[in-house]
């Protein structure tokens, strides 16, 4: 009677290894084993893991990293940082104010411009008499000056002041002994300004030191 070829097949299998999956090219030294995908970092440094990553996750796994644990170092670095964004933003929000509120000044003063030779005229009108109290023209430069005054005009430019190259214009000097310093002994036409923007310097005449 012949074999059956399935009790040889069973006869050269050894004993507990017959489920074992085989190599399909008939290698009968191959052994499939069941395994993860990836391999796991093992903290090596070809890793890109420090000892002190490893110490860190292996406290996030079992749940000892927290807040409070935290290193002094980090926590005073993002405190540093923090005060720093801070203060830049108010920096930042300090310059936005300034800046608007100079070109706010600036638009006004473009339209103030316009009325400044009316108020030389009343100021010219105020040296000739021509402003007395009770006159005709009183009220209406009393009004035109308060008007011009609640916008943010103010003027500037007084007689026996010291002369300031920045505020005033010098259109006539003379010396004048009984000054130590550059003085301004008349106004010719004053100044004005709003804010830290000036519209016009003071038109003086200059007293300088002199014999």
């Amino acid at each position: 009677m012949a074999d059956d070829p399935k009790d040889n097949d069973q006869q050269g299998e050894p004993e507990g290894r017959a489920d074992i999956p085989r190599d399909p090219s008939g290698d009968p030294g191959f052994v499939s084993m069941e395994g993860p995908d990836v391999e796991t970092p093992t903290g090596g440094a070809e890793d890109g893991f420090s000892p002190e990553d490893l110490s860190f996750l292996d406290d996030v796994s079992s749940g000892a990293a927290t807040a409070e644990t935290a290193p002094t170092e980090q926590v005073d670095e993002h405190l540093a940082d923090l005060k720093r964004v801070t203060a830049e933003y108010a920096n930042y929000r300090r310059r936005t104010e300034a800046n608007r509120q100079v070109e706010r000044d600036r638009a006004v003063g473009d339209v103030v411009k316009q009325l400044l030779p009316v108020l030389d005229d009343l100021d010219r009108a105020e040296k000739h008499g021509d402003l007395a109290e009770g006159g005709p023209l009183t009220t209406i430069a009393s009004k035109l000056r308060t008007s011009v005054e609640k916008i943010g005009l103010v003027g500037f430019g007084v007689t026996g002041e010291s002369f300031d190259p920045s505020q005033h214009e010098a259109i006539f000097q003379k010396a004048n002994p009984a000054v130590s310093a550059p003085t301004v002994s008349d106004v010719v036409e004053r100044g004005y300004r709003i804010g830290d923007v000036t519209l016009r310097v003071a038109k003086v005449v200059v007293d300088t030191p002199g014999d």
